[in-house]
């Protein structure tokens, strides 16, 4: 497994234990993924005043409490190589998991031609971004559809250290069972780690075989400091 996860560039990534966790929880915690120089030099464009194509004010739009920051074209290269890689890695699952949900896989081999199938589908607008929060910050639970054509599985990696640079800020999913109680899960996401998490839903077995829960994300309240994150979208935006 170790030779497969430096093939996609990966080599902090362990793949079956990723293929795994997403499964039996539909969200896996990786190794890291980002040195302390990538997260230092992504969490300083934040602030940039350029490399960006929309900058959103969640308070605005009673999303939450921060700022959001979608990159422009020509993207930052280890975003677009992160990108790649993790789409390498996730799209079995994600194959795998539309079969269970007998839905269909539109997704090609690499995501150079899902994204030329996006932009033909009228999703042309890049959709990595950088996210961040002061002390009051969070983020309401939602899910990230931007047009007809979704890749069921996205990441979001932390470029600020938990209990160091900021407190509280956990990662939150909210899963919705068929017929059940909603169940929550609160997540650390340390340093140049990854999360990798279900974009709206996933298959969970029933008494019907294989049913589809829908999950939600969002982050809690930070108490103090400052959090920032990349986040990683595999559909581009209509």
């Amino acid at each position: 497994m170790t030779s497969r996860s430096q093939d996609i560039g990966l080599p902090g990534v362990d793949p079956a234990s990723v293929h795994r966790d997403l499964d039996a929880a539909g969200h896996a915690l990786t190794g890291p993924v980002l040195s302390a120089r990538d997260c230092d030099d992504l969490a300083g464009r934040f602030d940039a005043e350029t490399g960006f194509r929309a900058d959103v004010d969640m308070a605005r739009h009673r999303f939450g409490e921060g700022r959001y920051r979608y990159f422009d074209h020509p993207l930052p290269l280890v975003v677009t190589s992160l990108r790649r890689a993790f789409y390498q890695l996730l799209l079995p699952v994600a194959q795998d998991w539309a079969a269970r949900l007998r839905r269909p896989a539109p997704w090609p081999p690499t995501l150079d031609d899902w994204l030329a199938e996006c932009a033909r589908a009228g999703q042309r607008l890049p959709t990595p971004l950088l996210l961040g929060y002061r002390a009051g910050g969070w983020n309401a639970l939602h899910c990230d559809l931007y047009g007809e054509l979704v890749f069921p599985l996205q990441v979001v990696i932390g470029l600020d250290t938990p209990d160091a640079d900021y407190t509280g800020g956990e990662f939150l999913l909210v899963e919705q069972r068929p017929r059940m109680q909603s169940r929550g899960t609160a997540l650390v996401l340390p340093r140049g780690h990854a999360l990798v998490f279900t974009t709206r839903d996933r298959p969970v077995r029933s008494t019907r075989g294989w049913s589809a829960a829908a999950v939600r994300h969002g982050v809690s309240t930070v108490r103090s400091g400052r959090r920032r994150t990349l986040g990683l979208i595999f559909h581009d935006a209509a």
